[in-house]
């Protein structure tokens, strides 16, 4: 199975206690059944049930411990972890949300170097305990440089920090907060742990209108010691860039488990709604809009699948994973906006019905891209990878399937956050000279064109400080990549050529799309112009091959998966 399906699931390739820590998990969720899922949706209910079996069954515990603080079984599995959050999204976004916000809250903990902390942290997520990261503010959201948040020293290692946080997760109930804000002395950035229990944190309100808690609070006169200080000046700094490195990974796989569920429903629902003496699923358009869907959100697994692999055997010498990283954030997740539109235009209406999932998916879906960084941030991160990618490969071993139960290590000792535009990659015709398939064909051909874009009408001064501009050249770069990791994964797991094909007729016109996209743009000369028509191609039309896929991959899935109610 390409799709999560809780009725079938599959965590063969888990080791014996990770299989059951989601195998659990999805029982949870289907004994405590849909009414309830909804129920407390709609009430915005604290999901204290959830919070209760994540104590009872040490998940966070097991998952989010580093093996050198915790039990046999404790461990930072980039692999599992992004399991558990495709179980999660699959279910509902808050329960990935409060887990995401402790992911994040743990960050500048486990990067730090007090070690009495983690230590103490350790023991706060074997008593079940959530956390929370305490970085943006009101008036500045996450710009760390207008950081208000002061630390006020008074000697011999004492503080006091005043200053208010806001949009900050789990700021209700987390064991600790890792904070972040400015001596006010010396203006050196610092992270220290709050505990929201205390008499001077004020928990002023939710800010949104959820199931979730999601904090306005503020810090007055609140005493902090040397020994709640988690780093100081840039170790700071990357500490906090380094998290949210680590945190938006797990967007995309939340986009995963989201557009999943609502895919069932949505296959369910036309594949018995009869039409005009006609089962909608029989209608041409329909298939064709089915047939997108699963291919974006297959393709949607299989790189996030394949960036596990590259953000596991990440090191110093090897920083591939920032591109591949901030695409599973920022790519997977427009797809999954994308995934579930086409999905509602097929179901229309039933969309609306509050006793479906897909009710809250269309909702929460379009969070995601919105997370950790805008769609536009990460697009402006991943440009500066582009120059390198095309034109200054380097040398490096194959990145295998990481399947294996190891600690992480390397995401709580990244180092410096600068110098992004000196990171290499390895040649993507690599990837891409290996296979020989009609719609990858007529893709390396687009980005062929694309290259010769980049040399002969290379964007001029003006064009390289018109984010608009980039925005889009930025999406053709991320197709590139996009699809490399996809033929990788193929590769690697013996993907049918079939769906590979369908998958690469979607990319094809995605690629003509924002080559006319890019054609439209104010400032483009006429050089770019006739360039960006080259890029405008047609997919190869198979009809067999269509129907081939729809039935083995589409249609397969009716009647598959339901959540009791």
């Amino acid at each position: 199975m390409m799709l999560l399906n809780p009725k079938q699931p599959n965590y063969d390739h888990l080791d014996a206690n990770s299989r059951q820590m989601m195998l659990k998990t999805i029982d949870f969720f289907e004994t405590r059944g849909k009414q309830k899922l909804k129920e407390d949706d709609h009430e915005r209910n604290w999901y204290a049930d959830f919070l209760a079996f994540v104590k009872q069954e040490k998940i966070f515990a097991s998952l989010l411990t580093p093996s050198a603080y915790g039990g046999d079984n404790c461990r930072w599995d980039t692999l599992r972890n992004c399991e558990f959050n495709e179980i999660l999204g699959f279910y509902g976004l808050c329960y990935w949300y409060t887990w995401q916000v402790s992911i994040l809250g743990l960050g500048p903990i486990w990067m730090g170097a007090n070690e009495a902390v983690k230590q103490k942290t350790a023991k706060l997520l074997d008593q079940g305990g959530i956390f929370a990261f305490g970085l943006s503010e009101k008036a500045h959201g996450a710009d760390l440089y207008a950081t208000e948040m002061m630390l006020t020293p008074l000697g011999d290692g004492q503080y006091v920090a005043d200053g208010g946080k806001y949009y900050i997760g789990n700021a209700n109930q987390a064991a600790l907060v890792s904070t972040f804000g400015k001596n006010s002395e010396t203006g050196e950035y610092v992270f220290f742990t709050a505990d929201p229990t205390h008499a001077n944190y004020d928990l002023i309100k939710n800010v949104t209108n959820s199931q979730n808690y999601v904090a306005e609070f503020g810090l007055s006169a609140y005493p902090v010691t040397d020994d709640d200080i988690l780093s100081v000046g840039q170790d700071a700094w990357d500490s906090a860039l380094n998290t949210i490195n680590v945190g938006k990974f797990n967007l995309g796989w939340a986009s995963i488990g989201i557009c999943t569920h609502a895919f069932y429903e949505a296959i369910n629902h036309a594949a018995h709604r009869n039409l005009y003496n006609t089962f909608v699923t029989d209608f041409p358009h329909i298939r064709q809009l089915f047939t997108d869907a699963f291919c974006r959100l297959a393709a949607m697994k299989i790189f996030a699948n394949r960036a596990i692999d590259y953000m596991r055997c990440a090191s110093a010498d090897d920083r591939r994973y920032l591109l591949y990283n901030p695409m599973v954030k920022m790519k997977v997740t427009t797809e999954g906006e994308k995934v579930i539109n086409l999905l509602w235009d097929v179901i229309a209406a039933k969309g609306f019905e509050k006793d479906t999932y897909f009710e809250m998916a269309a909702r929460d879906i379009r969070a995601l891209p919105k997370l950790e960084g805008t769609v536009h941030v990460n697009m402006a991160l991943i440009v500066k990878f582009m120059a390198n990618y095309f034109f200054n490969p380097g040398k490096f071993p194959d990145i295998p399937k990481r399947q294996d139960a190891a600690n992480d290590d390397f995401l709580f000792n990244q180092g410096l956050t600068r110098k992004l535009g000196g990171i290499q990659f390895h040649d993507y015709h690599l990837a891409y000279d290996a296979v020989d398939l009609p719609n990858v064909n007529i893709f390396k051909s687009q980005i062929e064109v694309l290259q010769k874009f980049l040399i002969e009408a290379t964007p001029d001064d003006a064009q390289r400080k018109d984010i608009d501009f980039l925005l889009t050249l930025g999406e053709l770069f991320t197709l590139v990549a996009y699809g490399q990791l996809l033929l990788e994964n193929a590769r690697l797991t013996g993907i049918q050529d079939d769906l590979m094909d369908q998958i690469f007729d979607v990319l094809v016109r995605d690629f003509s799309d924002y080559a006319l996209q890019l054609y439209s743009k104010p400032s483009s000369s006429e050089a770019q112009m006739a360039l960006c028509l080259q890029m405008i191609q047609k997919p190869v039309l198979d009809h067999a091959k269509f129907r081939r896929v729809f039935d083995q991959y589409v249609a397969a899935l009716q009647d598959t998966y339901e959540m009791d109610w």
